[in-house]
């Protein structure tokens, strides 16, 4: 695994070692940034910056299932402002500050160890923060918890109006085009792996 692009493009990212961690391969990260890249780019008002890459600036980011960090540090390393980052495993979570301290990003970066159900219910304070742009989820393959926690992060008022989140899910796991008020925009398939983009429903148009 390494950064893609931006301030430590090049950079090789550490997975945990003997965890239940798949991480996000290469490709599939490239492609899941290539679509929120063209989503953020096409909300952009006119008279803003032209090119793509300018959208990542200020935006603030939350990784739940955070495995390795790879998502969030590909976010900080694109521009964006800062993350929250939330994995349960006590050793997931050192090797994430690990990545954030080597590639120069841990200023703007918060790890939360805990897990995303006890994040979710406000005990680490993501609930009283301003929101987020970006919401990712890339949580245990076939986990049929999946849709609970969309549901969950619809009700929190957590991502921001014309925030987009993001579900890596295996094709086992089907999710509806409509969750409690948010609304899918664009799905893509890569083998076994799906990626599926949603925004509150009244900023889809």
């Amino acid at each position: 695994m390494r950064v893609i692009a931006g301030s430590a493009k090049g950079r090789p990212l550490h997975a945990p070692r003997g965890q239940a961690v798949r991480p996000t391969s290469d490709k599939i990260k490239g492609a899941l940034f290539a679509m929120l890249e063209s989503l953020l780019f096409a909300r952009r008002p006119a008279e803003e910056d032209d090119q793509p890459a300018g959208v990542w600036q200020g935006l603030r980011w939350l990784d739940l299932y955070a495995g390795s960090g790879a998502l969030a540090i590909e976010a900080l390393s694109r521009g964006a402002a800062g993350a929250d980052i939330v994995e349960a495993s006590r050793t997931a979570c050192q090797v994430i500050k690990r990545n954030l301290a080597e590639t120069g990003l841990q200023a703007e970066a918060h790890v939360h160890c805990q897990t995303v159900q006890v994040a979710l219910a406000g005990e680490s304070g993501l609930l009283s923060a301003e929101g987020y742009d970006i919401i990712a989820l890339d949580p245990p393959y076939a986990d049929p918890n999946v849709l609970a926690v969309l549901r969950k992060l619809a009700d929190s008022r957590l991502l921001r109006r014309g925030g987009l989140l993001a579900v890596e899910h295996s094709r086992r796991v089907g999710l509806p085009d409509n969750v409690a008020g948010l609304a899918r925009l664009r799905e893509r398939v890569h083998g076994d792996t799906v990626i599926s983009i949603y925004a509150a429903e009244e900023a889809t148009g």
